[in-house]
């Protein structure tokens, strides 16, 4: 999936116009994650991006335009950050490291929000047909950086050949999101902890 920041390929803009662009589509994120997607007007945008209505319609005529862009922006700031961690998952420290990552970033929101990609999920899987196959695609991308990391413990002989990385990836992926929703909910870090910790042992049990 391409950065929408990165939007040369799609328009021949100047910096300037890059960083309006830019600026729009972060706005719209963040009030879009705050407070849901159909809550977001195209006048809540423009004030937050501090633009005029007609520098909104020049770079988005339509919501609809806006909502792919912050389907792929939200894919690639939370896969990034999650990236970094699953990039270098070669043993358990490494895979506790990314639970400890995951679970400090709920404590210091006060396990409020969730996960950004989960919330657009649960919003508009079942009413976009063309925002559900971007999300589709989203959460495989990130699945699949789940299994690349967890194949590479598997070749270093961190797990035994018992080891799925293609199931356990699912499951991973699975406990995260249901994790992260309880723990909304709840206001309470315990869910995500007890759902991560739960397959993390699971996975100890393909130890070599």
């Amino acid at each position: 999936m391409n950065n929408p920041l990165d939007i040369t390929k799609k328009h021949k803009l100047t910096k300037k116009g890059q960083e309006t662009r830019s600026r729009i589509i972060v706005a719209a994120a963040d009030l879009m994650y705050e407070q849901g997607v159909a809550r977001t007007t195209i006048e809540d945008v423009q004030h937050k991006a501090k633009i005029s209505s007609s520098q909104m319609y020049h770079y988005f005529k339509e919501k609809k335009e806006l909502v792919l862009e912050v389907i792929s922006y939200q894919t690639s700031k939370v896969i990034g950050n999650h990236r970094r961690y699953l990039s270098d998952l070669d043993s358990f420290e490494a895979l506790y490291a990314w639970r400890d990552f995951i679970v400090d970033i709920q404590i210091k929101r006060n396990c409020k929000g969730g996960c950004p990609l989960g919330s657009l999920a649960s919003e508009l899987v079942e009413t976009n047909t063309e925002a559900h196959q971007e999300i589709m695609s989203s959460f495989f991308e990130w699945e699949d950086s789940i299994r690349k990391g967890l194949r590479y413990m598997l070749n270093q002989g961190e797990l035994n050949s018992n080891a799925d990385p293609d199931k356990l990836a699912i499951a991973l992926l699975a406990a995260l999101q249901g994790g992260l929703l309880l723990t909304q909910v709840r206001r309470d870090p315990k869910p995500i902890i007890i759902a991560l910790d739960t397959m993390i042992e699971h996975i100890n049990s393909f130890k070599k």
